[in-house]
């Protein structure tokens, strides 16, 4: 009998185990940066089997990580190909950039997604990665399916990005986002990087054809209450509101913490696949 009820028992689980899409590393050299930048790639099930083309969502680490983070840490790849089975994400390729620092917790020098001096990361990443990586995969490389998405630093990459290039992303997605200036800019490069690219400055001043442009984007802001910077999420989105820019806004209970980000993944994916389906 106990022999029995293991074999229904695996044959079940089989049975509703979702495909599963795979996760590469691409490896690209920058001109801009004058070295190797690599990234994290997960390819939905099938795409081996089909010559489709896909949409794709940009999705970025936060600080003190590289581009393996969600991976190892946010368990994308599973969230995803649930999400993707069940019905509520389009299969899609997903591209985890690296903006991680030197040293050994990836906090030194060079991290993060903007310019500073000597290294010109946001330059890359829209000059060289971007078509790097389209050409090298079957993306879809138009408006309406791009997306793009980050955690924390991430976030506030995301921000700036799609406030910068609003025709270039059809959905964009803070999680827990590095919005505003945090900590003394005279610090480091990167404090000073944030503080000159501060998303709630950035809305504020908006003219109106620039908060039109930002109209054609589908916003999705997400943090937690117990999240440190909180603060600066609720700031964005007065100053969204202020301007007539739509966002969908969510605080939920939790933290700074990776548990609360694979849950607002799946919350992402299902929401930049309606931008991709839309007409």
């Amino acid at each position: 009998m106990k022999r029995l009820l293991t074999t229904l028992l695996l044959a079940a689980a089989a049975w509703t185990a979702p495909a599963q899409g795979r996760i590469e590393t691409f490896t690209l050299r920058s001109d801009i940066l004058g070295c190797e930048k690599s990234c994290s790639v997960y390819l939905p099930e099938g795409y081996d089997d089909t010559t489709d083309d896909y949409p794709v969502l940009y999705l970025l680490h936060g600080a003190s990580g590289y581009h393996g983070d969600w991976a190892e840490k946010g368990n994308m790849a599973r969230i995803t190909d649930e999400a993707i089975a069940a019905g509520m994400a389009l299969p899609m390729v997903v591209v985890m950039p690296d903006a991680s620092g030197t040293g050994p917790n990836y906090t030194g020098d060079h991290m993060g997604y903007f310019n500073v001096p000597g290294w010109d990361y946001e330059r890359f990443f829209f000059e060289e990665f971007m078509p790097a990586v389209e050409k090298n995969y079957r993306i879809r490389g138009d408006k309406r399916h791009r997306a793009i998405s980050g955690l924390s630093m991430g976030g506030g990459g995301t921000a700036v990005y799609a406030l910068r290039h609003p025709e270039l992303f059809s959905s964009a997605c803070p999680m827990s986002g590095l919005l505003e200036s945090h900590g003394d800019p005279d610090e480091n490069d990167f404090r000073r990087s944030v503080a000159a690219n501060s998303p709630v400055e950035m809305v504020r001043d908006l003219t109106p054809e620039q908060a039109a442009a930002q109209r054609t984007v589908r916003w999705w802001v997400d943090c937690g209450d117990d999240d440190f910077l909180v603060m600066g999420n609720i700031r964005f989105f007065e100053a969204m509101r202020e301007k007539g820019i739509p966002l969908q806004y969510r605080m939920r209970d939790g933290g700074h913490t990776w548990r609360y980000w694979q849950t607002v993944l799946n919350d992402v994916l299902t929401f930049v696949s309606i931008g991709f389906a839309e007409e």
